[in-house]
């Protein structure tokens, strides 16, 4: 299908959508959720297939991971849709009131985008989980997944659209773009006529991408090169704990640490404990040469480790004189997207939350939490690394736009 038909159908979808009630759209959500359930045989027939070809095309073992879906993973991408049913409804909420001298009365209301358009990679779970957000805040969404998870993104679109219908909803108001060729993606970047905004979720490379071709309006997320910084001051069994957690629990992911500052009067103490523990767990440390005689079994790091999102079981570490440093580094390598000190100086974790500019800055905590579930607000579409038009997870909140409401009583000016 050529993708002005997709836009068009699913400008029609949006317009319908934007007038369904929360509870004929809270029912639809539950019944996609049940008919993932229900056909999760359907699910791991095409995600085996979609990971054979991976091991054979390979793909790395994070890489495989996130692309891997299980009994466990599907129960959780029903729930997320559950979840976002049970949140209140964006749309439509009060966010400003008030009555000119003229006597106009002002209400600002909160209203969907339209038409998102979501490229992202690999992962089956972020097409419930964008597909979820954006039809309870009123949004028909264009799906374009990695060519990695193409069957496994088609079986569970194709299962959410025949849970729409079943809901009374027009099945395009989710719709999978099953072309992944290159050239058709940069046409999506450029359906103005039809989409509202592209959110691209993903690493560098595909952020890169958008940014460049794209002339729909872009929500950056995902590359997230986030870095721990550990104090002289830290608890260091409480350094171990947060870095092994923020660098393994989840390596693929964007908000998984990717390099690990230290300051140099607790080189020493700190580092052999560190690299032991993250070693144990099977991460290789690329040193600097000032870390790299206390950190058994470090390779030495060149420039292109800093800034890098290695989206694997490799993590950088660095030296730095104090948390002025620390933040001067974060500064020039960082993505805007998580950075955490631990310290148990309240000065320096304040000065490092004050002055280190990214959508989350954490202080005695791991990275990992930068999640829309973690914040409470549901499932997420992304991580916004950008300061508009929102930051950080973006939940349902985050996907509405706004409009004026203006009552007189004949005023002309």
């Amino acid at each position: 299908m050529e993708l002005t038909e997709l836009g068009k159908q699913a400008k029609e979808a949006a317009r319908f959508l934007a007038t369904a009630g929360t509870d004929q759209k809270n029912l639809a959500l539950q019944t996609m959720a049940d008919a993932l359930i229900a056909r999760t045989a359907e699910l791991l027939d095409a995600n085996r297939l979609d990971l054979a070809d991976g091991e054979k095309n390979g793909l790395s073992r994070a890489m495989l991971d996130r692309l891997s879906l299980t009994e466990q993973r599907i129960l959780a991408m029903a729930d997320g849709m559950r979840q976002v049913a049970d949140l209140p409804d964006p749309v439509g909420r009060v966010l400003d009131e008030t009555v000119r001298p003229n006597g106009l009365r002002l209400t600002k209301v909160a209203v969907p985008i339209g038409v998102i358009a979501v490229i992202y990679e690999a992962r089956p779970n972020v097409t419930a989980d964008s597909a979820a957000l954006c039809f309870k805040s009123g949004n028909a969404v264009i799906l374009r997944g990695g060519s990695e998870a193409l069957r496994s993104n088609t079986a569970a679109v194709r299962i959410m659209r025949d849970g729409l219908r079943d809901a009374g909803f027009p099945a395009d108001c989710v719709q999978l773009i099953e072309d992944t060729d290159r050239e058709t993606t940069k046409v999506l970047m450029r359906l103005n006529d039809y989409v509202d905004v592209l959110i691209p979720r993903g690493g560098a490379g595909l952020i890169r991408a958008v940014v460049e071709n794209a002339t729909v309006p872009v929500i950056r997320t995902g590359a997230g090169t986030c870095h721990i910084y550990v104090d002289k001051d830290a608890d260091l069994t409480m350094a171990v704990n947060i870095t092994v957690n923020a660098k393994t629990s989840r390596p693929s992911v964007c908000n998984a640490a990717e390099c690990l500052l230290v300051h140099r009067d607790i080189l020493k103490t700190a580092l052999p404990l560190l690299a032991s523990a993250l070693r144990e767990k099977g991460v290789e440390l690329r040193a600097d040469p000032e870390t790299l005689g206390y950190t058994p079994g470090a390779v030495p790091a060149d420039e292109s480790d800093w800034g890098r999102e290695y989206n694997d079981y490799i993590m950088a570490v660095h030296a730095v004189a104090d948390v002025g440093e620390a933040i001067s580094f974060i500064s020039r390598y960082g993505t805007g997207h998580s950075e955490c000190i631990v310290t148990e100086n309240t000065e320096t974790a304040e000065r490092f939350l004050r002055e280190v500019d990214a959508a989350a800055v954490y202080h005695n905590a791991s990275t990992r939490f930068t999640d829309g579930g973690e914040f409470g607000l549901g499932a997420e579409i992304g991580i916004s690394t950008q300061k508009l038009h929102a930051r950080g997870p973006l939940g349902l909140r985050e996907l509405t736009s706004m409009k004026y409401l203006v009552q007189g009583n004949g005023q002309v000016r």
